[in-house]
């Protein structure tokens, strides 16, 4: 093994160029304008592959962007791997808060600034280069592995199940591997082992057949505006309770140990406020700061839009309202269920003076892993060998609705070994991820891989 290790310190600089190679690629699955660019990206992670020693590489076109695969069995009698990434990006905008261009990646004070640096391209690409590190050391590799990267995860991954459901057999692993998460602190190796799930949802509010002169009209028509605002109002009380009923009916409860082990992580009220330039905190009653970021469900408005926009005053009494709604949910919460009980309420709470439209988006389960999985375990005796850290065990507020399908579809869990740091500011101008933890990340997955099959004995 010290061959492998050598190795990824001796090409360092061979690593990062590539890697950079990949970040220059505007793979931008939400803009349909770099559709080709996205097919770049694809066929950049292919040819990595394909210069690997492979038993397979393929691209499988879809409806809309292409999957890579790759696989490689060296030894039935050990696990297989299926290693998860995504190659395409959020947009950048707005790009006038960059400070250098999004995708001609720098290195500034040991961090890598490019979109997709952390989210997915950087992380992902360590597992690549971990087996690259064992065949130039003619190291023999010690499980066998599986590659699916596919481009459309920043909008809700609509190819990829119906993907993964036509090829079971191909994609059949004893675990998923992904790197799309983020350590709980820099320097402070962590697992994730938790995910919350999501509904998205949108609300359209349509009151008179014209924008109407205030003056005129105001005090005898209901403004769309304000109706939104009010039916918004009420999904949550002062305490941070939201009010729809029947949301929290399928919630499990955190257990004490649960609960005990949030204490002991290193985390600073104080800090977290002063990073994000916050006089307090405010959240469901009952939870401190790390519950409600993490294990507890949510209800957020994305984006909130009426009436008059520009330079100025204009009195202007606006003729719709509308605004979009995300739900982070938790165990055992239905991402379908949720959605049809916020319709449900909204509607409840619309006057008859306006028309209220209600729009499910995408949505995605909720997933956890056991902690008693060997998978698990070998990861976390990696990370320990490569930090010298033993690493937390956390859950993560935020939503990779694959995780829930692989779990559902495979019958894999997933071990969520993320090299990034939340922050990153990842959907985000200046994203970055750190140069240290690209190298790091590609020694753990390596010390992993060796590790692994210590943990099925």
């Amino acid at each position: 093994m010290s061959n492998v290790a050598d190795y990824i310190d001796y090409n360092k600089e061979h690593f990062k160029s590539e890697l950079f190679d990949f970040l220059r690629i505007p793979s931008i699955s939400t803009d349909s304008e770099y559709k080709n660019d996205v097919k770049d990206a694809a066929n950049y992670i292919h040819n990595k592959l394909s210069s690997l020693d492979l038993d397979r590489t393929e691209i499988f076109e879809t409806d809309g962007n292409p999957i890579v695969y790759g696989e490689l069995t060296t030894d039935e009698s050990q696990p297989t791997v299926l290693v998860y990434g995504h190659y395409d990006v959020q947009p950048p905008d707005p790009l006038d808060l960059w400070d250098t261009p999004p995708f001609e990646p720098t290195v500034r004070d040991g961090d890598i600034y490019a979109r997709g640096a952390s989210d997915d391209k950087g992380q992902s690409f360590t597992h690549v280069k971990a087996l690259e590190a064992y065949q130039q050391t003619d190291t023999d590799f010690p499980v066998n592995i599986k590659f699916i990267f596919e481009g459309e995860e920043e909008i809700g991954s609509p190819h990829l199940v119906p993907f993964i459901e036509e090829h079971k057999d191909l994609l059949e692993c004893d675990m998923v591997l992904i790197s799309d998460t983020a350590m709980f602190a820099e320097d402070t190796p962590s697992i994730t082992y938790g995910l919350r799930g999501l509904a998205y949802m949108e609300i359209h509010v349509q009151g008179p057949n014209r924008d109407l002169h205030s003056g005129v009209y105001g005090g005898a028509v209901d403004n769309p505006a304000n109706v939104l605002t009010e039916i918004i109002a009420q999904l949550k009380d002062d305490d941070g309770v939201i009010q729809i009923d029947g949301f929290y009916d399928d919630v499990i409860e955190l257990t004490e140990e649960e609960r005990e082990a949030y204490k002991k992580l290193p985390f600073d009220k104080e800090e977290y406020k002063e990073n994000l330039g916050l006089n307090g905190l405010r959240g469901e009653k009952g939870y401190n700061t790390l519950e409600r970021t993490s294990a507890r469900p949510t209800l957020d408005v994305n984006g909130l839009w009426s009436g008059y926009q520009g330079e100025g005053a204009k009195t202007v009494l606006p003729a719709k309202a509308g605004a979009k709604v995300s739900m982070r949910l938790v165990p055992d919460q239905d991402p379908k269920k949720i959605a049809k009980l916020f319709k449900k309420q909204v509607e409840s709470l619309a006057p008859d003076t306006v028309t209220v439209e209600v729009e499910e988006h995408h949505g995605g389960h909720p997933a956890i892993t056991d902690l008693s999985f060997y998978g698990l375990q070998a990861a976390a005796d990696a990370f320990e060998a490569i930090y010298d850290k033993e690493p937390f065990f956390t859950r993560e507020g935020g939503s990779i609705p694959i995780v829930a399908d692989f779990q559902k579809v495979l019958g894999a869990q997933s071990i969520l070994m993320g090299f990034g740091l939340n922050s990153d500011a990842i959907h985000s101008p200046n994203e970055k991820f750190a140069l240290k933890d690209f190298y790091r990340g590609i020694h753990t997955s390596a010390k992993f891989f060796e590790l692994l099959p210590e943990h099925t004995s």
